[in-house]
């Protein structure tokens, strides 16, 4: 039984993480500009031309502090769901990895929990390893709020950040990409399993052209800890959705979770995440694949994700008739 006083301590870590994902990168860049006509405008400037000689750190492997990735504010954050890291097969640190991981719901909890922090072992269960979680590369262009991405092990999403980490001499690399990105968010509702998959094939292709294994991970619960307005395809809400994803790279959701003093606000619904990484796929190492071989491997990942999922979905709460969704 928890006590009054770790309770509050775990919905403080789960506000820190929201409010840092959604305002942190617009209060520092709105501050920037805001110190330039105080006597402080200095701060700015040094600060920009650190941005300008730091600006290719996040395509060059990021700047991980483990200090933070072991902090102790994220095992709070981790036991406020609760958040559990399942292994299911060993992935030997003598071969570089890429673990594609779904679904992204509103804030990807379970795959930055798991994998941006060690407040489940990752290193432990997976001796050898080192995970960088690939974001956003509009997100490492927003100050300050790129250099605390990169202190939890995160780097830009661009082919150039990707092949520079598992082009490397070092092996163990294990790159974990939310594949169905800001398109999958918006189909990120609670009873819903729908991955924005079949047309996402980069991953199969990065994959193909460094030799690297491709592994399944889901993260049961992921959709569960908000409610979001859900509009059918083709209605004026998804298309001016749809418009603003295409402009701007993110989806803007309308999601909403529980309150302290009123019955909706930010903080998230406690719902247990079950993060599972699947069996890995061994994948040749072909330069320049073919689009036969992507389009085989993918159907390949395809059939391990939809089986890992049916393994283990009635260990999570799902019911024997729910199944994934493929779009």
């Amino acid at each position: 039984m928890k006590t009054l006083k770790k309770q509050k301590i775990e919905i403080f870590s789960v506000y820190h993480f929201v409010l840092t994902y959604l305002f942190m990168g617009l209060f520092f860049s709105f501050l920037l500009i805001f110190l330039l006509f105080t006597p402080f405008w200095f701060l700015s400037v040094l600060y920009m031309a650190w941005l300008y000689l730091d600006w290719d750190t996040p395509d060059r492997g990021g700047r991980r502090f483990e200090w933070i990735r072991k902090c102790k504010v994220w095992e709070h954050f981790r036991d406020y769901y609760p958040i559990k890291l399942v292994k299911t097969a060993e992935l030997p640190p003598d071969r570089n990895y890429v673990l594609a991981s779904h679904p992204h719901g509103i804030m990807c909890a379970g795959t930055f929990c798991n994998f941006a922090t060690e407040s489940n072992g990752f290193s432990r269960q997976f001796p050898g390893l080192r995970p960088f979680v690939a974001g956003l590369a509009g997100l490492f262009r927003l100050p300050v709020y790129r250099d605390y991405l990169m202190s939890c092990g995160l780097c830009a999403v661009s082919r150039h950040s990707l092949d520079f980490l598992l082009s490397g001499p070092q092996l163990g690399q294990a790159v974990v990409i939310m594949v169905g990105g800001a398109d999958e968010s918006l189909h990120g509702v609670p009873g819903k399993h729908c991955l924005t998959l079949r047309k996402r094939k980069g991953f199969v292709r990065l994959a193909l052209r460094h030799g690297a294994s491709l592994v399944p991970v889901y993260s049961f619960g992921e959709n569960e800890i908000f409610m979001q307005a859900s509009f059918g395809k083709g209605s004026w809400p998804r298309t001016l959705q749809e418009a603003f994803k295409r402009l701007i790279g993110f989806a803007p959701c309308i999601f909403w979770g529980c309150g302290l003093l009123f019955p909706w606000g930010l903080l998230p619904f406690p719902v247990p995440i079950t993060t599972v990484v699947g069996r890995p796929i061994p994948v040749p190492h072909h330069p320049n694949p073919s689009q036969e071989e992507v389009d085989w491997y993918h159907k390949l990942y395809m059939e391990a994700i939809e089986q890992m999922f049916e393994e283990h979905k009635e260990s999570y709460g799902l019911s024997p008739s729910t199944h994934l969704t493929f779009v």
